[in-house]
């Protein structure tokens, strides 16, 4: 018997000397619990509780006799129970997941499968969107040279007046953007 199936050996069913142990459920007590990560470890627990409980099932019903007939009972009024605690605790998670990831577990592929594809998509993406960053830069660079040939007095003021305004809003910017930590969030400008 490995560990999860000690922890749950004695769950609503027979001890090992033929006694009946009770169920305790630990994770309907009449505490109301809010957090999110509580919430979802809660459910999290009940599935395990769940999965040990289904293996005893197992195990129960593949050695079946006429005496484990009580035993069987017992372990799918557990099962029932805690199917029904894990619905009544699983309202309190609010997990969304996109209906891709249910296809491929259905075609019986790996979800982590769609994590990547979507990552993928975001780094094509990414660089695409850098790509015309960078060509709007370039783009910028020459203009600017070339009015500087041909209106060098006109660019000078106009970098001046650049310069003058991009630092008034990386004063404003550094203003607003103070970490929580007391930091100063700071974007160099290039």
């Amino acid at each position: 018997m490995d560990t999860s199936q000690n922890a749950t050996a004695g769950i609503g069913g027979s001890g090992g000397n033929g006694t009946l142990v009770p169920q305790t459920n630990d994770t309907a007590g009449p505490a109301v619990v809010d957090d999110p990560k509580q919430n979802l470890n809660q459910v999290i627990n009940s599935i395990q509780k769940t999965l040990g409980l289904i293996h005893q099932l197992y195990l129960t019903v593949s050695s079946f006799n006429a005496a484990s007939q009580l035993p069987i009972l017992q372990r799918l009024n557990a099962l029932v129970m805690e199917l029904d605690n894990m619905a009544k605790l699983s309202e309190k998670c609010n997990i969304q997941v996109p209906m891709e990831v249910f296809n491929l577990i259905d075609d019986g592929k790996n979800p982590d499968e769609f994590t990547r594809d979507v990552i993928n998509g975001c780094i094509a993406k990414n660089q695409i969107t850098k790509g015309k960053t960078d060509t709007f830069k370039s783009l910028r660079k020459h203009l600017l040279e070339e009015l500087e040939q041909a209106f060098p007095d006109e660019v000078e003021s106009y970098r001046d007046i650049r310069a003058a305004s991009a630092a008034e809003t990386k004063r404003l910017a550094q203003a607003q953007s103070t970490l929580p930590n007391g930091d100063v969030k700071v974007k160099p400008e290039l």
